[in-house]
C-alpha cells in the first residue's frame, strides 16, 4: 500500500510509504513531533509570562527558540518607531544561554564580539529593512520570520543553528507561531503595565484626595466647634455671668441688714458666688480658645494658673517631649481638666506650690497637675467613684468625675495619685489622632 491509495495517512504521520524503510521515516517524524511538542510547551510558557512584563516575555521567547533548534544564536528585535513604549527593543541569546543586549534589558549583558551575520541582522531589523525581511527565510542552518502586527512588519525573529542541525518546514512553522503569539502578548503586556501604572497613579491620587478630604473635614469641624464655643462663652458671660455677679452684689448690699447666724450664712453665700464666678470665668476663657499650637496651649495654662491660683501660690508650667499642634477637641479637654485641677488645688488643698506639666509622647499628650497641699488621693478616688455612681452626697465633688469623663470621652485615661510634692497628682492622658501627629 502506498500514499496514493491513502493520502490522509501520509498527511497524519508524514510517511510517503509504509513499505521498506518506513521505520526510519517514522523515527524521523517522531523526533520532529517531539521537538514541535516541546516548542509548543515553550510557547505556552512564554505566553503565561505576559503579566510579568515584556522583558520576561521576550526572554522566554528567545530561550524557547534556542531550546527548540539547539541554536548557536537567536535574535529578537523590534524596528525603530514600532510598538513604542514596549521594551526591551532587542535581545540576543547564544549557545550557552547568555542573554545579550546593547541597551534596554536589565537581565542582559552588553555583547562583546558578535558574528557578522548576527550583527547585520540586528541592524537590518532595527532599521526596518522590510524589503529584505518581510518574508520568512529558511536555509539549511538559518531561519527568520517577520514579527507582524495587524499586517505590518514591526520586527523580526532570527536563529542560526549548528551545521549538523538542519532547518525543516516544521521549524519555520513553530517560529511563525511563536513570533505571532509573542507580538500579541507583547502588546498585551505593555497594555497591562500601562494599566497597572495608571492604577497606581489613581491609587496615589485617591490617597491624596482622602487626606485632603480629612484635612477639610478637620478644618470644618474645628471651625464649627470654635464658633459654638464662642457662642456658648458669650452666652455664659452675658447671661449666667451677669446673673451670678448681680446675685453676689445683692447679697453684699443686704449684709448690713442681717446679723447673727444669718450674717454668717450670707457671708458664705457671697463666698460661694465669688467661687462660682471664678469657675465661670475659667470656663468662659477655656471655651473661647480654639485648637492651636503648643505655645497657645502653654500660654492658656499660664493664664489659668494666674486666674485660679492666689498670688501667694507658686505655680509653674513646663513642657516635655516633641510639641505639636492639637485639635480643638483635645485642647479643650486638656484645658478644662487643668482648670478644674487648679481650682481644686486652690480651693480645697490649701497648696502653696503647684506644678503643671504638659508631656507630649507618641500616643498623645499627658497632663500632670501636682500640688503640695493636704489632699488625700485615696479619699479623692473614693469621692470620684461615688460621684460617678450618682451619689447625691458627693455633688460638691462632681469636678473630679467631670475631669475623668473629659479624658475618657477623648479615648484617654484619668488617674489621681500621690504627688512627689507631697499632695495630689492629677494625671490625664489624651490620645491624638494619627493625621494630627503627622
Amino acid at each position: 500500500m502506498d500514499s496514493d491509495s491513502d493520502p490522509d495517512l501520509a498527511s497524519l504521520v508524514g510517511l510517503r510509504t509504509v513499505k521498506a524503510g518506513h521505520y526510519a521515516q517514522f523515527r524521523g517524524f517522531q523526533a520532529r513531533l517531539s521537538r514541535v511538542m516541546l516548542a509548543l510547551e515553550g510557547i505556552s510558557k512564554a505566553l503565561v509570562r505576559t503579566t510579568d512584563g515584556p522583558e520576561a516575555l521576550v526572554v522566554e521567547v528567545v530561550k524557547t527558540v534556542r531550546d527548540h533548534l539547539g541554536a548557536d544564536w537567536v535574535v529578537f528585535a523590534l524596528a525603530d518607531g514600532r510598538l513604542v513604549g514596549t521594551g526591551p527593543r532587542h535581545l540576543i541569546i547564544d549557545s550557552d544561554g547568555a542573554l545579550l543586549a546593547f541597551e534596554g534589558a536589565s537581565v542582559a549583558q552588553p555583547p562583546g564580539a558578535l558574528p557578522d551575520v548576527v550583527l547585520n541582522r540586528l541592524n537590518d531589523v532595527l532599521r526596518g529593512e522590510v524589503t529584505v525581511l518581510h518574508a520568512p527565510i529558511a536555509d539549511e542552518n538559518h531561519v527568520h520570520v517577520p514579527v507582524e502586527l495587524d499586517g505590518d512588519v514591526v520586527g523580526g525573529l532570527s536563529a542560526w543553528t549548528r551545521q549538523d542541525r538542519r532547518i525543516d518546514p516544521s521549524d519555520l512553522t513553530v517560529l511563525r507561531i511563536l513570533a505571532g503569539q509573542a507580538t500579541v502578548a507583547l502588546v498585551n503586556s505593555s497594555l497591562f503595565l500601562q494599566i497597572r501604572r495608571r492604577a497606581e497613579e489613581l491609587a496615589d491620587r485617591n490617597d491624596e484626595l482622602v487626606r485632603t478630604q480629612r484635612e477639610l473635614w478637620a478644618a470644618r469641624r474645628t471651625a464649627l466647634l470654635g464658633a459654638e464655643r464662642q457662642r456658648i462663652a458669650r452666652e455664659l458671660h452675658d447671661s449666667v455671668g451677669q446673673s451670678v455677679l448681680s446675685a453676689g452684689l445683692q447679697m453684699e448690699l443686704c449684709r448690713g441688714d442681717v446679723g447673727g447666724e444669718g450674717a454668717q450664712r450670707l457671708d458664705k453665700a457671697v463666698a460661694l458666688t465669688r467661687d462660682a464666678m471664678e469657675q465661670l470665668r475659667g470656663a468662659i476663657y477655656a471655651l473661647a480658645q480654639s485648637g492651636g499650637t503648643s505655645a497657645d496651649v502653654v500660654d492658656t495654662l499660664r493664664e489659668l494658673c494666674s486666674l485660679h491660683m492666689p498670688p501667694d501660690v507658686d505655680a509653674t508650667v513646663s513642657v516635655r517631649g516633641r510639641t505639636r499642634e492639637l485639635s480643638g477637641d483635645v485642647q479643650h479637654a486638656v484645658l478644662r481638666i487643668a482648670g478644674e485641677a487648679l481650682f481644686n488645688a486652690a480651693l480645697h488643698a490649701r497648696a502653696t506650690r503647684v506644678a503643671v506639666t504638659l508631656n507630649y509622647d507618641d500616643a498623645g499628650v499627658r497632663l500632670l497637675v501636682d500640688d503640695d497641699g493636704i489632699g488625700d488621693p485615696v479619699a479623692l478616688r473614693t469621692v470620684m467613684r461615688a460621684a460617678e455612681r450618682g451619689d447625691v452626697t458627693s455633688g460638691r465633688h462632681r469636678g473630679l468625675a467631670n475631669m475623668a469623663s473629659r479624658a475618657t470621652e477623648q479615648g484617654g485615661e484619668f488617674a489621681i495619685r500621690r504627688s512627689r510634692l507631697g499632695g495630689v497628682r492629677i494625671v490625664a492622658h489624651v490620645p491624638t489622632p494619627a493625621e494630627e501627629d503627622a
